[in-house]
């Protein structure tokens, strides 16, 4: 564990190393992500083992939702970053700047402050780290106390590819020692966690002025029509709500069927979570292992409880598995919900379908909205042109239209929120823009010309910058034209002191 007083030496040698890193042609930069993706390639075993064992997941899910996300985002930003960082030219519109040369640079903040959580504790973090230091940044970066091994890991996969000491640090341990990170004053803060923690860490930003990057969570929800082809609809929305035990941001909590279909999905949703195997990760066929913690396990109980009394019917599941221990549950499908109950409004985050029947698409979408959160959505149904229309309705981040939640695994689509879901984006270049400062510089072409704007104001000069405007502004070309001439003869008569 790492002492909360030791913090603030860990940034100062962060802010050494990255001036050094920051000098580093981007071409080196970039080589590193090639050197490290081999690494991550050559123990992607280790790697998937490790999350498996640490947090629990089958290790089907650890090579696929983690192991493959990291090799791609690495071959991603390795091959992208030189073309997103280039410096941009800034084309301008107006005739008073023609004479000005502007584009923008993208620089990098300097020590970034990455605070990670336990249900993808290798993905997420990486995700993060790879545009930060591609970018120029150095990084602290403080994983979950409940997944240590792994983030201790990430640390030695960067230090095994030849980052420099310095540029990436680990730090261990709990809430207090993220305390100590904000306080120690990064120059931007990206965190992803629980809304409670947002805030928290949100208000510390705020109080020292430091921008942040806040990934929240949600509640995300799945809208099934009519003409939507059940059998793989309900495949999806069964690993939508199930993957990785329901402990995602972008879980499928919520589900809105057309009344003309619902039932006959239900039945069909019933049937496939019968099937799945709940068991230990590192056995080959369990599909469901265990939460993180017996507090999730409680958590998920009583939003059971609260929507039972309520008038909710648990169609299959609803109990734990203690043969297997403490943190295992059933996954569960509950039918008869409305937006009374907790499990309709608070994160879940674990293994439950909620499946609430609707009379059409508007009043599907009406609900859907109906959250404090806005991460992501998902629509199902056989027109594509309709899944648009209905997908702008949706007051989220991310929707997919005929899937589930893989779009965090495509590497040119951002990942944030609206609401309580937190602000900011990771992943594509929109991720890599949240990482850097934007400069402007302005360059101008004429530079032994003085500026018309300068001092020595006088009331034909007055006069001149009205129809200066006429020129630039008034309705009709006539008028344009006829401003012109006396506009430009004053305002670069050589008036000003």
């Amino acid at each position: 564990m790492t002492p909360p007083g030791e913090v603030a030496r860990v940034l100062e040698r962060a802010r050494q190393a990255q001036a050094e890193w920051a000098q580093k042609p981007l071409r080196e930069r970039c080589a590193l992500l090639r050197r490290l993706r081999e690494v991550m390639f050559a123990r992607r075993q280790e790697i998937a083992e490790v999350i498996t064992r640490e947090a629990g997941k089958p290790r089907v899910e650890s090579l696929l939702s983690e192991v493959m996300l990291i090799l791609d985002t690495a071959d991603y930003y390795a091959r992208k970053a030189p073309k997103m960082l280039r410096p941009e030219r800034v084309p301008h519109h107006s005739l008073a700047v023609k004479a000005k040369s502007a584009w923008l640079q993208y620089e990098p903040w300097g020590v970034l402050g990455v605070i990670s959580p336990w249900n993808y504790p290798i993905s997420i973090p990486i995700g993060v780290l790879i545009p930060a230091i591609v970018a120029g940044n150095a990084v602290v970066l403080k994983p979950s106390e409940l997944t240590a091994w792994c983030g201790a890991l990430v640390g030695e996969l960067f230090e095994q590819a030849g980052l420099p000491a310095g540029v990436l640090q680990i730090i261990q341990g709990k809430g207090d020692v993220g305390a100590a990170l904000i306080e120690g004053g990064p120059d931007k803060v990206i965190f992803t966690g629980s809304v409670a923690t947002g805030r928290r860490v949100a208000e510390a930003c705020a109080r020292k002025l430091i921008p942040c990057v806040l990934e929240l969570g949600g509640k995300d929800a799945m809208i099934v029509l009519a003409d939507a082809d059940l059998e793989i609809a309900s495949s999806a929305a069964v690993w939508g709500s199930f993957t990785n035990c329901g402990q995602a941001c972008l879980s499928v909590e919520r589900l809105y069927v057309e009344q003309s279909v619902a039932e006959k999905f239900t039945q069909i949703c019933v049937a496939k979570t019968r099937k799945l195997k709940v068991g230990r990760g590192l056995d080959g066929d369990t599909e469901i292992g265990p939460m993180i913690r017996a507090g999730q396990v409680t958590r998920v109980e009583e939003q059971l409880r609260d929507a039972v009394a309520r008038g909710a019917r648990v169609r299959t599941g609803g109990a734990r598995r203690t043969e297997l221990g403490d943190c295992f549950f059933e996954p569960t499908v509950v039918t008869g919900v409305d937006h009374s109950m907790l499990l309709m409004q608070e994160e879940t985050f674990g293994p439950v379908m909620a499946i609430c029947p609707v009379v059409d698409a508007a009043e599907a979408v009406r609900l859907a909205n109906d959250s404090a959160f806005g991460l992501g959505a998902t629509v199902w149904t056989r027109s594509a042109r309709r899944g648009r229309e209905i997908a702008g309705q949706l007051k989220v981040g991310t929707v997919m239209v005929n899937d589930v939640a893989s779009y965090f695994a495509i590497c040119e689509a951002p990942h944030g929120g609206r609401g309580a879901s937190g602000w900011g984006r990771t992943h594509s270049k929109h991720g890599l823009l949240e990482l850097v400062q934007v400069k402007y510089v302005d360059v101008d072409r004429l530079p032994r010309v003085p500026k018309s704007w300068w001092y020595g104001y006088s009331e034909e000069l007055g006069v001149a910058a009205d129809r200066f405007l006429e020129m630039l502004f008034a309705p009709t070309f006539r008028e344009r034209l006829g401003s012109a001439r006396g506009a430009l003869k004053t305002l670069f008569r050589g008036h000003r002191i």
